[in-house]
């Protein structure tokens, strides 16, 4: 499965123990409970299962499900 929108927002709200409809495109992450250990874990997971080369302080620096869609989604 292709890492999508869908997916980075599905893993958060696993790892926040929350619905995915519940979880906004466009807002900071860390205002509904995601810190760096989360933050390193779907990096790592990511990582693992896409492929993805990003590092920590990318995501950190915008914790918002749009801004790392921009930044770890491949273009088609």
């Amino acid at each position: 499965m292709p890492l999508t929108i869908e997916r980075i927002r599905a893993d958060v709200a696993e790892v926040l123990a929350e619905e995915p409809a519940g979880i906004p495109l466009d807002e900071s992450l860390v205002d509904y409970g995601l810190d760096s250990v989360r933050i390193m874990t779907l990096l790592e997971r990511w990582r693992r299962e896409h492929a993805v080369d990003a590092d920590f302080a990318d995501l950190a620096e915008r914790p918002e499900i749009e801004a790392w869609a921009a930044l770890l989604v491949s273009a088609p």
